[in-house]
C-alpha cells in the first residue's frame, strides 16, 4: 500500500518505563519523524526513524476521532522535586485509556537564549494540527503550515538555519512550507507523566483505538446494546467520580485475555464465539471476494463455525483480544457503567451487583469508580456461583 503523509515533522520518541513511582522517561537519541496518514477513513499516528522507509513506522497506532489528544506536556504539573524536561516535549493520550506517548520535537529551538524548553508559535502550530486531525476536523494543513509566524519572541527573526523539507512538511500541496534541524539530548525528558494535562489512571493498555467501518463490529454491537440500556440511566451522574478505580479495557489487556483464550477448551472457545457479531464470524472465512456488506444468514454463519478448526477459532479469538475494536469497547461500556447504567446493565447481563447497582437506601445509581468496582466485584460472584 502506497502511504501519503499529510503532515510530517522532525521528533523522538520517548521511552516509558512504568515499573516504578515516579514513571521514570527516557528520550531515544534517535533522529526520527511524526506523521499522519488516513486510511479508510481512520488516522494513522506514525514514528518512524528517518532511515526507515515511510510504510514501516516502529509506532502505528489507528486512531478513532476524538480518542486521542496531542498536547504540550506542561512541566508545571510535575509534583516538586521531579526532574524536568530539557526539551518541547508533546504528549500523545487518550480519553478510552490511561496509555502515554511521549516525543520530543527534534527541530531547532526557537526561543531566547536558545531555551530548549520554549514552545514557538510553530510548534505549538504543529501540536494544534495534529490535535485537531485527531479529533476528526477538517485541517488545510498546508495552509495552517504557512501562516505559522515565528517572529514573536524569537531573537533570529526568522532565520533558525532550518533545513529545507525536514522539520514539517504539509503534503498534498505544491506551497510545503519548510522547517529545520537541531535537537534535544538523551536526557531530554524526566518526571511523572501521570501528572500531565488530567488525573492519571492507573493501568495500562493499549492506547490505539479504531473502529470499522462498513460491516457491524464489536464497538458498534455494544454501543447498540447501551442505546437500549438508555432510559433514566443518567440519573447517578451528578455524583461525581467518586473512588478510583481502572477501566475495563485497563483490566482486561491482552497479557490478561489472550493466554486465557489459548487454554480454553473447545466448548468454551464455542461459547466465548457466539457473543462476537456474526459478521466477524462468516467474513473470517471469506476471500476478498463477495458482498461484505449484507448481513449474512443464519446458514451462512453455521457454515462458517463448522469449516474453522479449533486452532482457527483460537487464533480468531485471539485477534479479537488484540483489536483496537474490542478495547474500545470496553471503554464505552465502562463509561456507561461509571454514568449510571449500572442497573440496567447488570440486570440485562444477569450479573447480581449490592444493592442491585444502587446507593443504599435510595433509587440513585451507583457512578464513577464506585459502579465500576461494583461491576467487577459481580462479575467475580457470578462466576464463583457456577
Amino acid at each position: 500500500m502506497s502511504i501519503v503523509p499529510i503532515i510530517t515533522f522532525k521528533a523522538g520518541i520517548c521511552d516509558v518505563d512504568s515499573s516504578s513511582r515516579p514513571y521514570k522517561i527516557q528520550a531515544s537519541p534517535r533522529p526520527g519523524y511524526i506523521y499522519l496518514y488516513n486510511e479508510d477513513d481512520l488516522f494513522h499516528f506514525c514514528w518512524r526513524e528517518r532511515s526507515a522507509p515511510v510504510d514501516e513506522p516502529e509506532l502505528d497506532l489507528v486512531m478513532v476521532p476524538t480518542d486521542g489528544h496531542f498536547v504540550p506536556y506542561d512541566p508545571k504539573t510535575q509534583p516538586s522535586g521531579a526532574k524536568k524536561p530539557n526539551a518541547r516535549v508533546f504528549v500523545l493520550k487518550f480519553i478510552s485509556s490511561s496509555q502515554r506517548h511521549l516525543f520530543y520535537l527534534q527541530s531547532k529551538p526557537q526561543g531566547r537564549n536558545g531555551d530548549p524548553c520554549w514552545f514557538s508559535p510553530r510548534d505549538l502550530k504543529i501540536g494544534e494540527i495534529v490535535d485537531k486531525l485527531l479529533q476528526g476536523e477538517e485541517v488545510d494543513v498546508a495552509r495552517e503550515l504557512a501562516a505559522i509566524n515565528n517572529s514573536d519572541n524569537d531573537d533570529r527573526r526568522g532565520n533558525d538555519d532550518d533545513e529545507t523539507m525536514e522539520d514539517v512538511e504539509g503534503h498534498g500541496d505544491s506551497n510545503e512550507p519548510h522547517g529545520g534541524t537541531g535537537g534535544a539530548g538523551p536526557d531530554a525528558t524526566g518526571g511523572d507523566i501521570r501528572e500531565e494535562g488530567e488525573e492519571a489512571r492507573e493501568g495500562g493498555a493499549d492506547g490505539a483505538r479504531a473502529a470499522a467501518s462498513g460491516t457491524t463490529d464489536a464497538a458498534t454491537a455494544v454501543r447498540n446494546f447501551l442505546d437500549s440500556l438508555k432510559g433514566g440511566a443518567g440519573a447517578g451522574a451528578s455524583q461525581g467520580e467518586g473512588k478510583l478505580y481502572p477501566l475495563l479495557s485497563d483490566l482486561l489487556t491482552p497479557p490478561v485475555t489472550v493466554p486465557m483464550a489459548r487454554l480454553a477448551t473447545e466448548e468454551q472457545v464455542d461459547n466465548l464465539l457466539s457473543f462476537l457479531p456474526p459478521s466477524v464470524l462468516v467474513l473470517s472465512q471469506q476471500a476478498d471476494e463477495g458482498d461484505r456488506t449484507a448481513e449474512p444468514t443464519a446458514a451462512a454463519i453455521q457454515a462458517a463455525k463448522d469449516a474453522m478448526s479449533l486452532g482457527q477459532k483460537k487464533a480468531l479469538l485471539e485477534k479479537v483480544l488484540r483489536s483496537p475494536q474490542f478495547h474500545q469497547s470496553l471503554a464505552s461500556l465502562t463509561m456507561a457503567i461509571r454514568d449510571g447504567g449500572l442497573p440496567s446493565i447488570a440486570d440485562a447481563l444477569s450479573i447480581k451487583v449490592e444493592n442491585g447497582g444502587y446507593l443504599r437506601g435510595s433509587q440513585m445509581p451507583l457512578g464513577g469508580g464506585d459502579a465500576v468496582e461494583a461491576f467487577v466485584e459481580g462479575v467475580k460472584k457470578s462466576v464463583q456461583e457456577k
